[in-house]
């Protein structure tokens, strides 16, 4: 079917496809799932836990292939349902306060700055590659990852998030001249293509070693030389957080902390120039970036979707789900919903209220949802600042996935 045809998305999301689909039923049965499409169902399906499990299969359509792996998937946080979840979440939440953000702003506003100034005098860029290191840099600094070591993450994400891509699900882009000794250990059992170029399911953790190596290797170190971040505090409780716990939260931040801003923010450009009005207007009124931020994000939505598992019989907007099915919730279609969003198909950055569900909803919800604010306000400040008005400058190049909606390349040009 198009909606999870990783085709599909080289050529965009399908929204027209996702619209007649959710006017025929809210809920409707594509291939092994129950689609759950309406916005209304979906903010249900996410604040219950109890009826509607992120551990019993894990968080993706596709089925961990085997009951080990699946055991493996259930230790992330993301997978995991209450108290468990929330016993994680917890001893991280410290770090996402308003205060601990509102700390960080000026740094990220400094090397939103520093990237776009870098290029300014080029007059074109791939903003794609240039707004990826600014999430890169913060995760850096939020996690007390070397800086020089930033790069992994980069790839780790390319390799976990785009393995429907031929491109992506072997990227190696660091160069191990200029990394930590850690990261060069770690470099050292990278899984290399098979011959006929596929890599082991980066889902697993023999997919990853490389991975995992970085992070055992970095939990020890911070238990040993505590500083002053986020991973130095999660070793700080050695009683409560393991080494195996700290390797999965590493992998939850490596991977779904970077990937979701570094295709937002080359989304929310992409918005822009497809609507110069609206980019000219936000040019003649920074007041509203706060809204029109909150525009790119419903209106591209990083990520697409994700999966439940039902516990147990149950009845969603009619329609019967049994124990043990499929319910994937399409943030797609649910952040274009009409009974919530007037004129959804409209990009307007005046928009308000805007309640979309890009940051998910309930226990889920994104703990790093406000420090993705501050860094798209700090990349689009930069650019407006520095830049000005931008156009492209050629064909932007979609990645080919049907979970992330994803720009490998958005090249953009302007005159100063």
């Amino acid at each position: 079917m198009a909606i999870t045809d990783p085709d599909t998305y080289v050529r965009g999301v399908p929204y027209d496809e996702l619209a007649r689909l959710r006017a025929a039923s809210p809920v409707v049965r594509v291939d092994d799932f129950w689609a759950v499409l309406r916005h209304a169902d979906v903010r249900r399906v996410l604040r219950d836990p109890a009826g509607f499990s992120s551990q019993l299969g894990g968080t993706q359509i596709r089925d961990p292939a085997t009951p080990a792996d699946l055991a493996y998937v259930r230790r992330m946080m993301l997978n995991m349902d209450p108290p468990e979840h929330g016993r994680l979440r917890g001893l991280l939440t410290k770090a996402f306060t308003p205060r601990a953000v509102a700390k960080l702003s000026s740094r990220i506003e400094s090397w939103a700055r520093e990237l776009v100034a870098a290029v300014a005098d080029d007059g074109e860029c791939d903003f794609a590659k240039v707004a990826a290191d600014l999430p890169l840099l913060t995760l850096a600094g939020v996690f007390g990852v070397p800086e020089e070591d930033r790069r992994l993450m980069y790839d780790w994400s390319n390799r976990v998030i785009g393995y429907q891509d031929a491109e992506y699900a072997v990227s190696s882009t660091v160069d191990p001249a200029s990394v930590t000794e850690l990261a060069r250990a770690a470099l050292a059992v990278r899984p290399a293509p098979r011959p006929d170029g596929s890599m082991p399911d980066p889902r697993t953790r023999a997919g990853m070693p490389d991975l995992y190596a970085y992070a055992n290797a970095l939990g020890e170190y911070k238990r040993e030389h505590p500083g002053d971040d986020v991973m130095s505090n999660l070793m700080r409780h050695g009683d409560r957080v393991s080494l195996a716990e700290f390797e999965n939260l590493f992998w939850l931040f490596s991977v779904a902390g970077n990937e979701t801003l570094r295709n937002g923010l080359p989304g929310g450009m992409l918005a822009l120039l497809s609507h110069p009005a609206q980019y000219r207007r936000l040019l003649a009124d920074r007041s509203l970036l706060p809204s029109a931020v909150e525009e790119m994000l419903r209106w591209w939505t990083p990520v697409m979707h994700f999966r439940r598992t039902a516990v147990s019989d149950v009845r969603l907007s009619d329609v019967d789900i049994r124990a043990g099915d499929k319910v994937v919730v399409w943030f797609s279609s649910a952040n274009r919903d009409p009974d919530v969003f007037p004129d959804p198909d409209t990009f307007d950055i005046g928009r308000t209220p805007n309640d979309h569900l890009t940051f998910g909803h309930g226990p889920h919800f994104c703990l790093g949802a406000q420090l993705a604010r501050v860094q798209l306000r700090a990349m689009f400040t930069a650019v407006l600042d520095l830049l000005g008005e931008v156009t492209l400058a050629g064909e932007p190049v979609r990645l080919r996935s049907n979970f992330q909606n994803g720009l490998k390349s958005l090249p953009i040009r302007w005159s100063r």
